[in-house]
């Protein structure tokens, strides 16, 4: 399995909404950054450009040249900002009358066409880079039209510094909105699968045989499934029924025959002349309940597997199964002259359970318990109760276990060595050990003190 189809529905969602929240976040940090270091520079550009202005106010004209009163504000201005370095100069066409001679001029900017506003540029200069803001006027001195070029720069730390102050906020801005919308995210996630858990749990509470179309309020994109789901619950409720129905019907085919075929065989029995004939009639019995005790435990089995994965929750009286039980092996064990005695049940233990598979499980063990016992023998049922849990056991004076573990006798068509002439299917311990298992209980088999087998069936209480 890849590693998406591993990964929950809510894990999926939470994992595209987080990613998409990332991508958000880091949109936001550039448009905050890109907007804000723009914002700066616009800004610091006003400043640079309003003093430069201050200083071009300030030319002057006269017989003797272009004269200049530097303004000291417009230093304090730039000053008041940030702590950069600043470079100015003034030239008249190309000769520097004050400043920095080697401050760059743009060649562009050059000439009587330059615009009146500030031109902001930057440029390399002395191992830094500077922004510039030029402004050109014409002054009459002497006589005649004289351009004037004035430069004021100023180094790039301060806004570098702002660019920085704002990064970091916007980082914080990012983060802020990445935490929210993560949270916002599992909240949606919950919210989205919210229908579908309700839908889950509302199928979950049914019972096993709760088989009817599921009727809940879903959202639109859900309603194929549902549909679906009644489909697929329609088809099963189909096929159990038909089971049932096989199982029914198998029932009564086959017993029902052998019933008659042995009946048969035994009245021709009493009328048969001859050993050689009485000996084949014999044989014929005896096979025919060989088949007739396999093809009841083969179908008893087939109800246990049937109902084990969803066994019913009823209240099952514990006492009164085992007096019915007791009562209904009597005549059988009679003939045996086998007496079963019943202890415990004078008062009603009850657990929860498949009252029809404990039932199956309990009579295995008594029909082994009289099938196996000696003559003269007898056979004790006993019901206890702990904290915990029930225990109904069935001790006979039978031929034992002849050295066989527990876990051998429990598989299917298993049988002991000791046993082979006895008429059995080997399904009876298979049948009790699910049984037991499908209730959350355990089964034990061991060898009975003095002789005999000794069953126990626990069942838990509640």
């Amino acid at each position: 399995m890849s590693g998406n189809a591993a990964l929950s529905l809510r894990a999926r969602l939470v994992l595209q909404l987080l990613v998409l929240a990332a991508v958000l976040a880091v949109l936001l940090f550039v448009a905050v950054r890109t907007v804000a270091g723009a914002a700066a520079e616009e800004t610091l550009d006003g400043v640079l450009g309003a003093a430069t202005l201050a200083i071009a106010d300030e030319l002057r004209g006269g017989e003797d040249g272009v004269t200049v009163d530097l303004p000291h504000e417009a230093f304090s201005i730039l000053g008041s900002i940030s702590e950069d370095r600043i470079f100015y100069r003034i030239a008249v066409e190309d000769t520097t009358i004050t400043g920095y001679a080697d401050l760059p001029m743009p060649e562009a900017a050059r000439g009587p066409g330059a615009p009146a506003a500030p031109t902001f540029y930057t440029t390399p200069f002395r191992n830094t880079e500077v922004r510039v803001a030029m402004v050109q006027r014409v002054v009459l001195a002497g006589r005649l039209a004289t351009p004037v070029t004035v430069l004021v720069a100023q180094t790039r730390s301060g806004q570098a510094a702002i660019a920085a102050r704002v990064a970091n906020r916007a980082a914080s801005i990012g983060l802020g909105v990445f935490a929210l919308a993560a949270a916002l995210s599992i909240i949606t996630a919950g919210s989205v699968l919210r229908p579908i858990n309700r839908l889950a749990e509302a199928v979950a509470r049914r019972g096993p045989r709760d088989l009817r179309a599921v009727d809940h309020p879903t959202p639109a994109e859900l309603r194929p499934l549902l549909e679906s789901l009644n489909g697929l619950i329609a088809r099963l409720r189909a096929a159990l029924t038909r089971t049932e129905t096989f199982i029914a019907e198998a029932a009564h085919h086959i017993r029902t025959p052998l019933a008659t075929v042995r009946a048969r065989a035994e009245t021709a029995l009493r009328k048969a002349e001859t050993e050689e004939a009485r000996e084949t009639l014999r044989t014929v019995i005896r096979a025919v309940e060989e088949s007739a005790r396999s093809a009841s435990q083969l179908l008893d089995h087939a109800t246990v597997v049937y109902r084990s994965d969803r066994p019913a929750r009823e209240t099952v009286d514990l006492a009164r199964l085992i007096e019915g039980l007791a009562q209904n092996f009597g005549p059988v064990a009679g003939l045996k002259d086998v007496q079963i005695a019943t202890l415990g049940t004078e008062s009603a233990v009850e657990v929860r359970g498949d009252r029809l598979l404990i039932e199956a499980a309990l009579r295995n063990l008594l029909d082994n318990a009289v099938k196996y016992s000696p003559a003269d023998t007898d056979i004790a049922l006993r019901l206890s109760r702990s904290a915990e849990a029930a225990c109904i056991e069935v001790a006979d004076r039978g031929r034992g276990l002849s050295g066989s573990a527990k876990a051998e006798l429990t598989r299917r068509f298993a049988r002991g060595a000791n046993v082979g002439d006895v008429v059995g299917s080997g399904l009876g311990l298979t049948i009790v050990e699910e049984v037991a298992a499908a209730h959350g209980g355990r089964f034990e088999l061991t060898e009975r003190e003095g002789g005999g087998t000794c069953a126990r069936f626990w069942l838990p209480l509640g």
